[in-house]
């Protein structure tokens, strides 16, 4: 699909969409706590329709009724030898802890960029727990045979925090007792505050945090007195982002639904915007935006690397060089995203230079309509989408419906709002 974006002025309130972070955790969380869950405010995008199929696969009976979730399970009980992530980095990274509970041999699958992805921990880590592994040297498919036993195990937190993610979950459901995860370099800490939170509000028990290095289980049999668990799906601060960086940039728009106390990392765009003197208010209704003459900044997106797109649109808009620490989280994502803005926001006439951990975005008097290409990322065709909105001449983003893997409503709210988006399957042709 192609998307052609001619400079707009917006207003209105737009609805941010449901969190996928919060989302596929609760879904996970609902199957371990077992019994029945009801999840409202359920997002539908891609990676939240992987999660859904995932947790059916494993036992579980789904039924969405009046925009919520009603599920249904006794516990891990595959119906299947085959589960498929699609292209979701968290479900493969959550899930496979949780599908090697089961004793049977089961094949986990992806697709897309996934495939490449490096998966190399559960060769390294599931062993140790127990149970047999079979990767594509250390990539998917991968082929697991549990149960999972909790064990004392010291992990690696570098790459993604979505390992640790998952086996917090599956030592909570299996009552680990006396036992400790410890973990080395742990990055995006907020996000294992959100899966506490998660576990937590499903009735899961909980482990003693110290200080991020070492999650402890204690001895204590966990009994829960939840009968029913119900859980509301956040405000995506993640898409929500784009919108209120689409604000600073277009606006004035209110966004509603993201939660100021929310323990997503990604809230940290708040900060960015008041650092680059951007125009908001946050009101009781939703967080207004306003254009206003804003300057470079610098900004550690280490622990909150979806921030990267994001923030190098809010940067070409803004006077002079912002620097953006954290380009080591960037390789192993839907593209190689430092690569990919480079050359996406180049062709708009936006520079952007990296060196080692270290992005600097010149802020450009002039940003250009431009052809673009998201990669396959969401989060590249969000960024050139929200900043074409201001461009000089029409922007086109071929491969635009990359943005059903996190945000499939993504053109549509800004149609509402009244940007000027075109959209295509149609191959075109130019002589």
């Amino acid at each position: 699909m192609i998307a052609a974006i001619k400079p707009s002025e917006i207003s209105g309130i737009i609805e941010a969409p449901a969190s996928k972070s919060s989302m596929q955790r609760a879904c996970a969380a609902a199957l371990l706590a077992k019994g029945r869950s009801v999840i409202y405010n359920p997002g539908h995008a891609n990676d939240d329709k992987v999660a859904i199929e995932i947790i059916k696969r494993l036992g579980a009976t789904v039924e969405i009724n009046n925009e919520k979730l009603i599920i249904n399970n006794n516990g891990i009980d595959p119906v299947t030898d085959e589960v498929n992530c699609g292209e979701s980095g968290l479900s493969i990274r959550m899930f496979t802890p949780v599908i090697a509970l089961s004793g049977k041999v089961i094949t986990i699958t992806g697709e897309g960029s996934l495939l490449n992805r490096p998966m190399d921990f559960f060769d390294e880590i599931l062993p140790q727990l127990g149970v047999e592994v079979q990767s594509n040297n250390g990539k998917l498919p991968i082929q697991v045979k549990g149960p999972l036993q909790s064990k004392n195990v010291e992990i690696d937190g570098s790459l993604s925090s979505q390992f640790l993610t998952g086996l917090l979950m599956v030592y909570a459901a299996t009552d680990a007792k006396d036992v400790s995860i410890k973990v080395n370099n742990l990055t995006s800490k907020p996000y294992i505050d959100l899966t506490l939170d998660v576990m937590r509000r499903f009735g899961l028990k909980l482990p003693e945090n110290r200080g991020y290095e070492e999650f402890y289980f204690s001895n204590e049999t966990h009994h829960s007195s939840l009968i029913t668990h119900e859980y509301t799906v956040e405000g995506d601060w993640s898409g929500g982002a784009f919108l209120l960086v689409a604000g600073a940039v277009a606006g004035p728009i209110t966004i509603r639904g993201l939660d100021m106390m929310s323990t997503q990392a990604d809230k940290e765009i708040m900060t960015a915007l008041k650092d680059a003197r951007a125009g908001f208010a946050i009101e009781a209704k939703g967080i207004k935006v306003r254009p206003a003459e804003m300057y470079s900044f610098e900004f550690d997106a280490t622990d909150c690397p979806d921030l990267f797109p994001p923030l190098v649109a809010l940067a070409a808009y803004c006077k002079g060089a912002t620097k953006i620490k954290g380009v080591n989280r960037l390789t192993h994502k839907e593209s190689n995203r430092a690569v990919s803005l480079q050359n996406e926001f180049g062709k708009m006439g936006v520079k952007i230079d990296v060196s080692d951990d270290l992005m600097v975005i010149y802020g450009s008097e002039k940003v250009n309509g431009a052809k673009v290409h998201s990669h396959h990322d969401h989060r590249i065709a969000m960024a050139c989408a929200v900043a074409a909105l201001k461009a000089n001449g029409e922007t086109e983003i071929e491969e635009a419906d990359a943005v059903n893997k996190s945000y499939p409503d993504f053109y549509d709210d800004l149609k509402k709002v009244g940007a000027n988006v075109s959209l295509s399957s149609k191959i075109k042709f130019h002589e």
